[in-house]
């Protein structure tokens, strides 16, 4: 359930970053904004939710700086500069490859197993690759259009020009398709890459509130540096009491301070292939959104790949409820074997105890014998 609101708010997230780019903002701007207003969220209600808490090693910190570039700055950047290379398309379809890729690096960092032997195993294969296969139909494929959801509701319109789009930040087509989808790939990569080290960060430093306001003072610093150097265009900066400030706000408060702080916990809990089965249903919900608020086009297309996402993703929900049910299952016959052990370390030292204390009592008998037949002879000699 965490999840699934966490992609409800990142949907909301990605409607207001089209209405913002429509308005005219540069979305590195978005972004370092972005992580400044999470920064200034989530720092003060870290120190006051979380008072009781681990010391701050050079570890963590690193930790922090990994989780801010790899799930904040870089992976954000390098997905913006591949929709400017190449087009939204292109792009939405190669970010659906971050469950694919996480399912890789956690089976190769050891925290998933793959079992291809058990029902559970196969489970999380089949519905990863099902996901990805409604993804692509979804992106790819269109068929006849369905006008079902239609509300004639074009926020669009009424915040400017629909055609300008994702141009007005200033972002120009470049034929360097290659370069582009390099840039895709590694923001899939990356992305995935902060599962696993935020995997890693909560097992070292469990306090989600703490590690998520760390991540975002990284990713606002990080951000802001990149931004500053690119965007020369001063009035990009500019915020006002319109939607470019109610994406900024929406975007850092709630997509980037609390839902990440959500994500955090729920890698911690299931692991990170777990968090990223979902991000495929962020696409659905966008589309829908978009054919609601943004009068944009629903395709057959889109309803068949959004039926194959829902379906693999409950085939990865069942897969790790049965892997999990297993070990769950197998803890209370490893118990009694713990107990055994720990009984004999506790009375051994009773028993060794209790055998010195025999064989002393033994050898003073003894000698107590020796000594009163010692005795006897003497006496009997005496008497002879």
């Amino acid at each position: 359930m965490f999840m699934v609101t966490v992609q409800v708010v990142f949907a909301g997230a990605n409607v207001l970053f089209k209405l913002a780019a429509n308005d005219g903002m540069s979305l590195r701007v978005i972004v370092a904004y972005r992580f400044v207003f999470a920064t200034v969220f989530m720092v003060p209600l870290a120190l006051i939710v979380e008072r009781k808490r681990p010391k701050l090693t050079w570890t963590v910190l690193l930790q922090a700086f990994l989780c801010g570039l790899l799930g904040g700055s870089l992976s954000q950047n390098l997905y913006l500069e591949s929709l400017a290379l190449t087009s939204a398309t292109f792009a939405s379809a190669m970010f659906n490859l971050i469950p694919a890729v996480t399912f890789v690096l956690a089976v190769a960092f050891r925290m998933e197993k793959l079992c291809l032997n058990t029902m559970s195993g196969k489970a999380k294969v089949l519905g990863t690759l099902i996901g990805l296969g409604g993804a692509m139909l979804f992106t790819f494929y269109n068929g006849i259009q369905l006008n079902i959801l239609s509300t004639h509701l074009d926020l669009l319109h009424h915040y400017g020009q629909a055609t300008a789009g994702l141009a007005a930040s200033s972002h120009v087509a470049s034929p360097n398709h290659v370069l582009g989808a390099l840039a895709a790939l590694g923001s899939c990569i990356t992305f995935a890459l902060w599962l696993i080290v935020q995997t890693k960060m909560s097992e070292k430093y469990p306090c989600h509130y703490t590690s998520t306001a760390l991540m975002c003072v990284m990713g606002a610093i990080q951000s802001l540096t990149y931004a500053l150097c690119t965007e020369k265009d001063w009035s990009q900066w500019r915020l006002g009491w319109n939607v470019r400030l109610l994406t900024v706000a929406y975007a850092g408060i709630l997509a980037s301070g609390l839902m990440y702080m959500l994500i955090s916990l729920c890698v911690r809990m299931r692991g990170p292939l777990y968090a990223s089965i979902f991000n495929p249903l962020l696409l659905v919900l966008v589309a829908f959104a978009g054919s609601l608020f943004l009068e944009e086009k629903l395709y057959l297309g889109s309803v068949l790949g959004a039926v194959l996402i829902v379906l693999g993703l409950y085939i990865v929900l069942w897969g790790k409820g049965k892997e999990l049910k297993k070990m769950t299952q197998l803890m209370p016959s490893t118990s009694p074997q713990i107990t055994e052990q720990i009984e004999i370390i506790v009375t051994s030292p009773t028993c060794l105890k209790g055998l010195s204390e025999g064989l002393e009592a033994k050898e003073a008998n003894s000698r107590r014998g020796r000594i009163e037949e010692k005795e006897l002879m003497d006496v009997e000699n005496a008497s002879n």
